[in-house]
């Protein structure tokens, strides 16, 4: 059994969440800015189906990538040198969570429900919550979005509607939040995708405890602008075309 999270109540300790199906530790709650933030502080995060209660989660292991880490293999850095995209910062997160929240052919239904949209709208209006979107031909062609506090980016999904545009949207998330020295990606869960740009699996007390020591590290929440790079540097031409 998990606990029901009446308003205001505090998460029960990650240990007690649950092996099957892994890592869920509480049901109900709010998705207010308040309970978001004190959720993935503590590496807890919301993920439940229409109809169903908030559900709240935090697996073991833990799917992560350091900036530092990240791997682009010859085709993908094909791709990004050749300036038929361009990437853009907090444009149009509500498209981005509507392009995530997209059917697909490997899944029923959506988890980024209308209420979800509302949350994460409040969360990108308070500086927290950001997207990263590839643009092609002025269209949207791919992008991702998830919440920054202190020196971890909370990553939470990816769309696709053009190859490789989901890719590039994440390596351009990558370099920026290396270059802005963050140091920890949280990936949430294991996909191949992930693993072969260099993420990795860590054992839910090694990642509460780096979530601990880096969430408390000051830095303002703000929107983010244009991915600045300085001069000179070679991959400068892959982020405008």
């Amino acid at each position: 059994m998990i606990p029901w999270l009446e308003r205001d109540a505090p998460f029960p300790p990650l240990r007690s969440a649950l092996k099957h199906p892994n890592g869920l530790l509480a049901a109900g709650g709010e998705l207010s800015p308040e309970r978001l933030l004190d959720a993935y502080r503590r590496g807890i995060f919301p993920w439940f189906s229409a109809g169903d209660p908030i559900l709240w989660w935090s697996p073991d292991p833990r799917m992560v990538l350091a900036p530092g880490e990240l791997r682009v293999t010859r085709s993908l850095a094909k791709t990004l040198r050749n300036k038929a995209y361009e990437v853009r910062f907090d444009t149009a997160f509500d498209d981005v969570m509507r392009g995530c929240a997209a059917p697909r052919e490997d899944q029923r239904g959506t988890w980024i429900t209308a209420e979800m949209r509302t949350a994460y709208g409040r969360l990108h209006e308070l500086g927290y919550a950001h997207s990263v979107e590839t643009w092609v031909d002025g269209r949207l062609a791919g992008g991702l979005y998830g919440v920054a506090i202190g020196r971890v980016f909370f990553g939470e999904s990816m769309f696709t509607r053009a190859r490789d545009a989901s890719k590039i949207a994440f390596v351009h998330l990558v370099r920026r939040l290396e270059r802005e020295d963050y140091r920890l990606i949280d990936c949430q869960m294991h996909t191949e995708h992930l693993a072969s740009l260099g993420a990795r699996e860590i054992a839910r007390r090694e990642f509460s405890r780096r979530v601990k020591d880096l969430v408390d590290y000051s830095r303002p929440p703000g929107r983010w602008t244009e991915d600045a790079r300085p001069e000179g540097d070679p991959d400068r031409t892959a982020c405008r075309s």
